[in-house]
């Protein structure tokens, strides 16, 4: 890719996205280091804080793992939090419980640990998260260490130091750093063309986490028409050697639960369809406004005298249970939430099919995991972090992605807040949040303060570096500083509204009525958010050229 000739809607005025010669001199590890030492040191800070049920969930991962032959594994109930994860996460566990029967024996007990949450198994659990992260710290390292200084310190505290990953991995707990490093890994390598190293690590990602199979379709488009070209011979034998890597990766963490003859239960607990549509705290997507209308239909009907049956499962099993029931829409199941998003992935497929891009493909995975959040079927609100963080490394790449990534960061930040609701917590939230905002707006601030107010001529629509068309922007800055607009700040205002009201307002005026208002409310006002999203990138990724 060339560098662009029109610097001013770009954070670089003299390189491209992916320069050679970076504006820093210094070595960026040494800059690394120390980004990755502040963060260190505050998930140290957060060791004491709130633990979920996550927490007990991988502690009896690591007992099971440790205390059970592997075949075993997949079909033992000593406690309800079975493993469901792919083998590669439990050969993880399998490796932790070496050292957590080292630090703590009770830890990796498989009856007499049940709910142990001693200080020696809180600080080891703990540990083994903020290490993980290591491969978070390397693969944005990885996918940024070819751009400019300012981009790159920019991009590493939008990922490193991003409020969402400290709320979830840190606070709630789980391993989202080391999944989502693994996925900027292989998306560093197809950036880079070494398209079969991207190909292992995602196939190695998808053993470690199934969830993240939902670009799988973007993957398998993009590497057919990029890797596998160069004639008929040429392309077989690449179609050959991709397809061989993908199945070594999976016979190596399937085929021993084939060998024992428990490779059904393992894929039973993996696919628990029997589970609701939404988890236990709505997931800000589509199927938030489909319950919503669901139950408006339901309600209006019945005052106008129809009979309507209201249904008494619940949408958001967190076990296996009943599939989701609606009183007057069609019920939605897991083919049809398959099939949605399938179809909104189409238009990004078609351009993979078309133009396989290395550039692009960043921006077509965060697209893909989008889909997956928005139409998917039991989607958690964290999902949101897998097109997050991705989109992170396009936030410099002209205003509008900016503005784009500074709205969709917050609300997705702002839609983790009830993961964390004991009151002790909820200064940490709100601060990380805040935290977030103002260094983003001033790293923003700084990295556009050359753009001055670009006009294109009547009629015509300025073109980016990555051939996308824009519209032509109105005043980006002003007095230096970064603007959003008066549409984000409004949203933005509204955020505030609804949190105001469920901490203060609601307790006061209402009590204890309604008590699922205050969440249902941050449901669908992020939900709006997200939705905006979704479409800015599909209008990003059609108008691609």
């Amino acid at each position: 890719m060339t560098a662009s000739k029109n610097p001013k809607n770009q954070i670089t005025t003299a390189t491209g996205r992916r320069s050679s010669h970076p504006q820093n001199p210094n070595h960026p590890l040494a800059d690394l280091t120390w980004f990755a030492a502040v963060a260190t040191a505050v998930k140290l800070l957060l060791i004491p804080s709130y633990r979920s049920t996550d927490f007990e969930v991988h502690r009896h991962w690591l007992a099971l793992t440790h205390s059970l032959p592997l075949s075993h594994w997949y079909s033992d109930e000593t406690s309800p939090w079975t493993l469901d994860y792919p083998p590669f996460f439990a050969y993880f566990e399998r490796f932790l419980s070496i050292f957590a029967r080292l630090a703590d024996s009770t830890i990796v007990d498989l009856h007499n640990g049940l709910n142990y949450s001693s200080p020696s198994a809180i600080i080891f659990q703990r540990l083994t998260v903020i290490i993980s992260d290591a491969a978070l710290f390397y693969g944005t390292y990885r996918i940024t260490r070819k751009l400019g200084s300012r981009e790159r310190i920019l991009i590493w505290v939008l990922v490193i130091w991003a409020p969402g990953l400290l709320i979830v991995d840190h606070i709630h707990f789980q391993y989202n750093g080391f999944l989502l490093g693994l996925l900027l890994l292989s998306l560093s390598w197809l950036e880079e063309g070494k398209d079969l190293m991207g190909g292992f690590v995602f196939a190695v990602l998808l053993c470690f986490k199934h969830l993240f199979a939902v670009a799988a379709p973007l993957y398998f488009v993009y590497l057919l028409r990029h890797y596998c070209r160069g004639g008929l011979v040429m392309g077989f034998w690449r179609l050959v050697t991709v397809g061989t890597v993908v199945v070594v990766v999976f016979v190596a963490a399937y085929g021993p639960f084939v060998y024992y003859g428990q490779i059904q239960q393992v894929f039973r607990r993996m696919f628990p369809f029997g589970r609701g549509l939404c988890h236990a705290y709505w997931a800000p997507n589509f199927w938030v406004f489909y319950i919503l209308l669901d139950k408006g239909l339901a309600f209006l009907l019945a005052k106008v005298g129809f009979n309507i049956q209201t249904p008494t499962a619940s949408f958001t099993g967190g076990l296996v249970g009943d599939s989701s029931p609606f009183a007057v829409l069609p019920r939605v199941t897991p083919l049809i939430t398959f099939v949605l998003v399938l179809l909104s992935l189409f238009p990004c497929l078609i351009k993979a099919w078309r133009n396989p891009r290395p550039r692009m493909i960043t921006r077509w995975v965060a697209y893909a995991y989008t889909c997956g959040f928005l139409f998917g079927w039991h989607v958690h609100e964290k999902a949101s972090l897998h097109f997050v963080i991705p989109l992170a490394v396009f936030a410099t790449q002209s205003v509008e992605d900016a503005r784009h990534y500074f709205l969709l960061s917050i609300v997705s930040c702002y839609s983790l807040f009830p993961l964390l609701f004991q009151a002790q917590e909820y200064p940490i939230k709100v601060l990380l949040l805040l935290l977030h905002s103002i260094l983003a707006w001033f790293g923003f601030s700084s990295g556009f303060s050359q753009i001055t107010k670009p006009r294109a001529p009547p009629g015509q629509k300025k073109v980016d570096k990555l051939g996308l068309k824009t519209s032509p922007d109105i005043a980006t800055q002003k007095g230096g500083f970064f603007v959003i607009g008066w549409t984000h700040k409004s949203y933005l205002f509204g955020l505030l509204v609804v949190e105001i009201w469920g901490q203060f307002l609601h307790p006061i005026l209402l009590g204890n009525r309604f008590p699922f208002l205050p969440l249902m409310l941050i449901s669908i006002y992020c939900g709006l958010g997200m939705i905006y999203s979704w479409i800015w990138q599909l209008r990003q990724i059609i108008n691609t050229h």
